[in-house]
């Protein structure tokens, strides 16, 4: 999910309380958009570890979603657990990532979360992902998150100078560091030369994001043509972080390939509502009656969030 759709549905709704916003996040009977209101909601709780009591209860709140039936929304929780840097979660996302009988999908995030943490207790854990698991995009996750583990609690992450933010998300892996002058060229070589370790190639993908020139969209778009759909995934949700209208026409190239990964093509779509360009309406809405369930329920909140940005609402406050 892209910093702009977080933005949006973390708006801060003092009317109601943590118990007020598990239920409507737990209830099948509310619309997905105001589940996932009430979720960035309860982030915004869980993360104030001023509050530590509160903090815990949220993120206990949040977990309690993970026996939902929406793909979507269970990868979303785990996602928003691993932004909290409340430690908390890691039992919890450590056990989502070994059930079998959770989506890969969500099971991937639960891994990711673990390395946005930096837990290091968590690294036999992701280890045995690593040696195990049959799933090629939870396999992936594991090796990343295991990387980012160990880049966190390194040398190197004291010493090596990074490109500041414009993005408020802790990602798979750091960007490449300023400390070499990089060109767009070099990194696009990096990004798809799938001999070098994942984490240093997901470096040069953040790299490029920071950039941010249309230059460098360009060159992220040829991760499209990788064969791993975490890769791919993860190329389209820089997209949805940068919201540089240029990406659009790939991002639609990309949500119409049947064939693809369903993961890839929900954040492909979640990046068009990120983007929130006019002409991604109607290529949103062709999928609201799409076979993939989570396809569909991206298309749902992508068209939530466009008409977020195009209105002149101040605030959403979710109800059931």
């Amino acid at each position: 999910m892209s910093t702009n759709f977080e933005k949006h549905y973390q708006k801060i709704v003092e009317e109601n309380n943590l118990e007020q916003l598990r239920d409507i996040l737990v209830s099948k009977d509310s619309i997905l958009s105001n589940r996932f209101r009430a979720l960035f909601n309860l982030k915004c709780v869980a993360e104030d570890l001023t509050k530590r009591e509160d903090a815990d209860k949220a993120v206990k709140y949040i977990a309690e979603c993970f026996i939902d039936d929406s793909e979507l929304l269970k990868h979303e929780l785990a996602y928003v657990l691993g932004q909290t840097k409340n430690m908390s979660a890691c039992p919890l996302l450590r056990e989502v990532m070994l059930d079998a009988n959770q989506q890969p999908m969500v099971r991937h995030e639960a891994a990711e979360a673990l390395g946005a943490l930096g837990d290091k207790e968590s690294l036999p854990h992701l280890t045995q992902c690593l040696e195990n698991d049959p799933h090629p995009a939870v396999v992936q996750t594991a090796e990343l998150a295991i990387a980012r583990i160990h880049w966190e609690h390194s040398a190197a992450a004291e010493s090596e100078k990074l490109q500041e933010s414009l993005y408020e998300s802790t990602d798979p892996a750091p960007p490449l560091a300023l400390n070499k002058d990089y060109k767009i060229k070099e990194l696009q070589e990096l990004l798809c030369n799938q001999d070098k370790p994942l984490f240093e190639r997901y470096r040069a993908m953040f790299r490029l994001r920071d950039i941010g020139t249309t230059e460098a969209v360009s060159a992220l778009a040829t991760g499209f043509d990788d064969p791993s759909a975490l890769f791919k995934h993860e190329i389209a949700y820089v997209f949805g972080q940068m919201g540089n209208p240029a990406a659009v026409p790939r991002l639609v190239e990309v949500l119409a390939r049947m064939e693809e990964a369903p993961m890839v093509r929900h954040e492909a779509a979640e990046a068009l509502g990120a983007i929130a360009t006019p002409d991604v309406v109607p290529v949103l809405k062709a999928y609201l009656n799409d076979p993939v369930d989570v396809v569909r329920e991206s298309a749902i909140v992508a068209l939530d969030m466009y008409e977020y940005e195009n209105s002149n609402e101040l605030e959403y406050a979710p109800t059931a």
